[in-house]
């Protein structure tokens, strides 16, 4: 049985807990949050679990096998290496860190200490995401030539981080695990409203060294809520949207057939239009499938699939478009 201290109680921290609670494997121990309005509702919830506003009390606490931070990014490198120095495995909410430079010595200090620290990339644990993974790894699409992705809603306004870091780290996550590329060179432009000092609206513009591009639009000012992703690829392509309740993938086998024959001047291009294919995708909570990936991760020495390196991947990604941003959009060429 592992020991779970939780830090973090707002919007995201219960929705842990319960999975938590719902693990055969795992003990929620300690909730954490500084907020006394959280707390009551965590004790309300879960009376039979200590509840405390000093993170200290699970630091310090011999018995709490593993720590999952559920705070504001720019708490989240204090907090996730405190808890890998006192010899906890950590689950972090992402982004891992603010900072491409924070990230890195998180990465380190958790290979050094020998702890699983592992990024709450919820997405990845999607049925719909490794149904995609199976279509794009098996090379159905053919080559992937593009990469396009919207992510809007009205709201949730954030006051610590912009629009770029609350909405894009789980559209990046999600075509690193997919392609398995990084890019070159990243460019942003954004803007801000209702004197805010963040922006709430931002496009986001990726290039690959292989002639690959990827583009993110993520907004807090839509008047609908759109996840939809479209992945063009040589031979097929294929729509992921995340509201669709059932059919949330298709498969198109469409595409553009190219032909020069000799003694023919010019190229001919033929569009070639095929059947649909919807797979069937399995029903299961993607959180839950992730705490019992950690749980699994801990107990057998796995190496997470959304690990260190996967944050860090994100994490240089979102740096380098706010970087641009003040570039007023010039790209930003990643190492």
């Amino acid at each position: 049985m592992i020991s779970v201290g939780l830090i973090g109680y707002g919007y995201w921290g219960p929705n842990m807990a319960r999975n938590i609670q719902e693990n055969n494997d795992m003990k929620l121990r300690i909730i954490c949050d500084s907020n006394t309005y959280s707390l009551q509702r965590a004790s309300q919830r879960y009376p039979h679990v200590r509840c405390t506003d000093n993170v200290k009390e699970i630091l310090n606490d011999p018995k709490i096998d593993a720590v999952i931070i559920a705070t504001p990014a720019n708490t989240h490198f204090d907090l996730a290496s405190q808890a890998l120095n006192s010899g906890k495995h950590v689950l972090v909410e992402k982004p891992m860190t603010d900072s491409v430079q924070s990230a890195l010595e998180l990465l380190e200090l958790s290979e050094k200490v020998n702890r699983v620290l592992m990024v709450d990339h919820t997405f990845i644990y999607t049925p719909a995401v490794n149904q995609l993974k199976k279509i794009v790894s098996s090379g159905e699409l053919g080559s992937i030539l593009y990469y396009d992705s919207i992510r809007i809603n009205l709201g949730l306004f954030q006051h610590d981080i912009n629009v770029i870091w609350d909405l894009a780290p789980h559209d990046i996550s999600i075509m690193h695990y997919l392609i398995e590329k990084s890019p070159v060179s990243v460019s942003a432009h954004g803007a801000k409203f209702f004197d805010s000092e963040i922006e709430s609206i931002a496009y986001v513009h990726l290039t690959f060294d292989d002639g690959l591009i990827a583009h993110f639009h993520v907004n807090w000012l839509a008047p609908v809520k759109i996840r939809r992703t479209v992945i063009g690829g040589s031979k097929k392509m294929t729509v992921y949207d995340d509201v669709e309740p059932t059919e949330k993938i298709k498969v198109y086998d469409k595409g553009i057939d190219v032909t020069s024959e000799e003694g023919i001047l010019e190229t001919l291009v033929q569009y070639r239009t095929g059947d649909i294919q919807i797979p069937h995708l399995e029903n299961r909570e993607a959180l839950s499938v992730e705490i019992d990936h950690f749980k699994d991760c801990i107990i057998n020495g796995k190496v997470p699939i959304t690990d260190s390196h996967a944050g860090l991947e994100v994490v240089k990604v979102l740096e380098a478009a706010h970087q641009s941003i003040r570039k007023e959009g010039l790209p930003v060429f990643l190492d």
